[in-house]
């Protein structure tokens, strides 16, 4: 199973709206994959509002998923 980070959530993204365009895909189920996608970035959202919110520093868990191949 590939890491979830923002590199991968894209590809999958882009590769849902293809399949959707060449109808390899039906829409019911690309706007599962979306929503899902969604709830993914507004948890990551809420995290960094917590975080400037504690004056905490952000986790390096949040920081592999925004950049990831910046942290190797």
């Amino acid at each position: 199973m590939e890491q979830l980070n923002a590199v991968t959530l894209r590809t999958v993204l882009w590769e849902t709206l293809n399949e959707v365009k060449t109808n390899k895909l039906d829409p019911a189920t690309a706007d599962a994959i979306a929503a899902q996608s969604r709830e993914i970035l507004r948890s990551i959202k809420v995290q960094l509002n917590v975080l400037s919110q504690a004056k905490k520093n952000v986790t390096n868990e949040l920081v592999m998923f925004a950049a990831p191949d910046e942290t190797k």
